[in-house]
């Protein structure tokens, strides 16, 4: 089984925000698929009408650039063209050029990863709502109370890498 192979948490650590989207590297996604990035690219090249630009996009320099200083730049290898990257949908219509049982199945896995991630965002909201709701029902003496709920649902570090922002 797949999932043995490549755990969800690691394919969650694969998947960051750009443009305020949720996306993966072509990179990263080649490296799932068992192929090269290059044999990735070229087989979206071949089909570049199935990816519009909400399925797929390449970073602009400036992205490229915050993105390289994120990671270890040993790791970038002789990359000097910035990367495609890969929207929920789009990782879903690789599966339509890529063609392979491992595809298939990796793909099975990423969107999962990404409905988790849809999960988790939408508990933490609701959440966030529902606590407002008790705070407004509830007189002073709670607020300390609902103060360290709401401390307790920031998280220390961002959960997702965030690329293409500026501080």
């Amino acid at each position: 089984m797949m999932s043995e192979i490549i755990p969800v948490k690691y394919i969650e650590s694969k998947i960051l925000l750009v443009r305020g989207q949720k996306v993966m590297l072509d990179r990263d996604l080649a490296e799932l698929y068992g192929v090269t990035t290059s044999q990735l690219n070229q087989a979206v090249g071949r089909n570049l009408s199935r990816f519009p630009v909400d399925f797929m996009f390449s970073l602009n320099r400036s992205e490229f650039r915050n993105l390289i200083s994120q990671f270890d730049t040993s790791s970038w290898g002789g990359t000097r063209k910035p990367p495609r990257v890969f929207t929920e949908q789009g990782v879903a219509m690789l599966s339509s050029v890529l063609h392979s049982e491992r595809a298939i199945q990796v793909n099975i896995l990423i969107m999962r990863a990404f409905v988790k991630l849809r999960e988790l965002l939408a508990t933490h909201k609701d959440l966030a709502r529902k606590l407002e709701e008790m705070e407004r029902n509830y007189d002073a003496q709670f607020k300390v109370v609902f103060d360290a709920i709401r401390e307790l649902m920031t998280p220390l570090e961002p959960s997702q890498k965030k690329i293409g922002f500026k501080r």
